[in-house]
């Protein structure tokens, strides 16, 4: 039995993409990016000139936008951003700021790496937001994007309607299939009273996420290791297991678009039908749940598959600003009910 969840608050500006790990399909630029790729290119001054010019250079090449923005301007925006050293909301209201020359050489220069190798910009500048905070990454791992960031906000938070449990009752959580850290991270903020651990199987990922677990001074909350799922954490037991596994299927694997060539592989791969992984943190989390605990995973488009392979299973799909369907929550003592699994495999 699926049910489906109201949807949560909205992203912040800095976490207002899609944020999907999924194969995109290229962004539709709006009406007024195409009205910047039709005018030549003006005396390059202000922000507003970079971004205006980099966007115009951005939608002409059909670059794809898949890695935490979704048109031309947002991308062109974020790596002015970067250059100017301002948090995406601060861009904006600084329109008419003076870029100096060494910026403005820099985000030339970016653009034309961007358009020549087709790399996520988060890679061209290692850094990516999520929720507002910003991230180190490199090619170890795959460029953030997950709606989960936003649930822990509106399904943990202070509403009494949409939350699955209060903040401060949850003291241990799991974030399998770390990456970059940025979840787990997410999660020491939203659970005060927690501490976490956060696994992967890529040894180079946990360099990366032990990387972003101290520059956000949480060491002393989140302990990162290696290990294939739940090997890493055997005979531990949690409040909460969050997870962003490889969800992408065999054909949706052989129709990756070429920005997404530049991230780790196994990050995406997740079998023939994209729930190799799935089945298993979800045949394993019941043996690693505290009572009263959950499990909340996203899957992307693999509804369909997840409902078929456990289809009595009662899973709580969570809708979010831009997705729907796409992550479920399922409390332990559902979890416990094994023939669910057992009538979906048969």
């Amino acid at each position: 039995m699926a049910r489906t969840a109201a949807r949560g608050g909205r992203s912040k500006v800095a976490a207002a993409s899609s944020n999907r790990k999924r194969p995109p399909e290229r962004a539709t630029a709006k009406a007024a990016n195409s009205a910047v790729a039709r005018t030549s290119t003006p005396e390059l001054e202000t922000i507003f000139d970079y971004v205006h010019h980099a966007a115009a250079r951005l939608e002409r090449a059909h670059v794809i936008f898949a890695h935490g923005t979704t048109d031309p301007v947002a991308e062109a925006a974020f790596l002015v951003g970067e250059a100017m050293h301002l948090h995406p909301d601060e861009v904006e209201p600084q329109a008419a700021r003076r870029v100096p020359k060494a910026a403005g050489r820099r985000i030339l220069g970016w653009i034309e790496q961007r358009i020549a190798t087709r790399k996520p910009a988060a890679y061209l500048v290692n850094r990516m937001y999520m929720r507002g905070l910003p991230f180190y990454v490199d090619e170890r791992v795959i460029v953030p994007r997950s709606f989960i960031g936003e649930i822990l906000d509106s399904h943990f938070g202070d509403d009494d309607v949409l939350r699955l449990r209060h903040p401060a009752t949850v003291t241990r959580v799991l974030d399998l299939c770390t990456g970059s850290g940025c979840l787990a991270i997410l999660a020491a903020r939203a659970f005060p009273n927690a501490t976490v651990d956060a696994t992967d199987l890529s040894a180079d990922a946990l360099a990366v996420a032990a990387r972003n677990v101290r520059e956000h001074g949480l060491t002393d909350r989140i302990h990162v290791a290696q290990g294939d799922l739940f090997t890493a954490v055997s005979g531990k037991r949690y409040d909460l297991i969050i997870s962003n596994p490889p969800y992408v299927d065999a054909k949706g694997m052989a129709g990756l678009p070429h920005e997404c060539l530049a991230e780790p592989r196994m990050a995406f791969d997740g079998g023939a039908d994209g729930i190799d992984l799935v089945r298993q943190i979800i045949d394993g989390a019941n043996t690693h749940l505290a009572p009263g605990g959950g499990l909340l995973c996203e899957v992307g488009r693999c509804k369909p598959a997840i409902e078929k392979a456990y289809p009595r299973a009662d899973l709580l799909w969570l809708d979010t600003e831009e997705s729907e369907g796409e992550v479920f929550w399922i409390e332990v003592a559902r979890l416990a009910d094994r023939s669910a699994h057992s009538a979906g495999a048969a």
